[in-house]
């Protein structure tokens, strides 16, 4: 039986109302400012929410790059785009694939101290890339990957969290599958394939989408690995066009805080029923 108290639904619709207020205002003036041009910006203060007419010519600039009417050349963003993009497909595909194996190893290989590696492979979330950000900058530059897909990837791809969660999942598979499995036939890497990757699917969007987004929003080693733009992911770009020029085209750099916003939210939007279903649902 649901209760119905219009007085709750009003606070609740309200909350909900104020919370998507709060969030889409930030958006708003930032679509706002680039549709306006620079000077237009720098002398309005506050800056006005009333929308211009230089939308198109900030995206344009933004996205290919070149002179503006104050002289200050904009680099193109779209190789820093196509750059964040493989660089969160990598690390999102490679830490499930890593992730799966590992879980995969450690529920269903017998192997001495297997506990021990899980918990080792645990104690991992308690160092960070930036705790241990020194030694794996030595060894990536030992090894020649500074400027590099690899060295941009690589030491981000394992996830002791994602092996965790396999890991749980993993074990509420029931055993008669592994039974029947084994009956029919199929080895281990068969049943990962035909049995565990389709009950797994809901999980995988999930950190899928959770995994690109932190790729994608990656910023402080991407800043240490390359030193060469034509490998600057798209958060670089940014910050490389606030603090790049003594004059800042922020119509531009709007453009592209909204250019960086899109790829995101689109994975969020198209995966948006698996994300939910891999979080809540509770029957595997």
């Amino acid at each position: 039986m649901i209760e119905r108290r219009p007085g709750l639904t009003f606070v609740a619709h309200l909350i909900v109302i104020t919370g998507v207020l709060i969030v889409a205002f930030p958006v708003l003036l930032t679509l706002v400012a680039a549709s306006q041009t620079a000077q237009q910006i720098a002398q309005s203060v506050p800056i006005s929410l009333w929308p211009g007419s230089n939308l198109l010519e900030s995206f344009r600039l933004a996205l290919f790059g070149g002179e503006t009417s104050a002289g200050s050349m904009i680099p193109p963003v779209a190789p820093m785009l196509w750059v964040s993009f493989v660089t969160a497909m990598v690390i999102a595909i490679g830490k499930i694939t890593i992730s799966m194996l590992s879980a995969f190893a450690i529920v269903y290989f017998r192997f001495p101290f297997r506990n021990l590696v899980f918990w080792m492979i645990f104690v991992t979330l308690m160092l960070p890339v930036e705790v241990r950000i020194g030694p794996t900058y030595q060894v990536v530059a030992d090894l020649g990957m500074l400027n590099t897909y690899a060295g941009l990837t690589v030491p981000l791809i394992a996830s002791a969290t994602a092996t965790f969660l396999f890991r749980q999942f993993f074990l509420t598979v029931p055993d008669e599958l592994v039974e029947a499995a084994r009956v029919d036939g199929a080895g281990p890497m068969r049943f990962f394939k035909d049995i565990l990757l389709p009950l797994s699917s809901t999980s995988i969007a999930a950190l899928f989408v959770i995994q690109f987004i932190y790729g994608w929003n990656q910023y402080l080693w991407p800043l240490l690995v390359t030193t060469n733009e034509s490998m600057y992911p798209i958060v670089l770009g940014i910050n490389r066009l606030i603090a790049g020029e003594s004059y800042t085209e922020w119509n531009v750099v709007m453009a592209t805080a909204l250019l960086a916003m899109i790829p995101p939210a689109v994975v969020v939007i198209l995966m948006q029923k698996w994300f939910v279903k891999g979080l809540v649902d509770t029957e595997k």
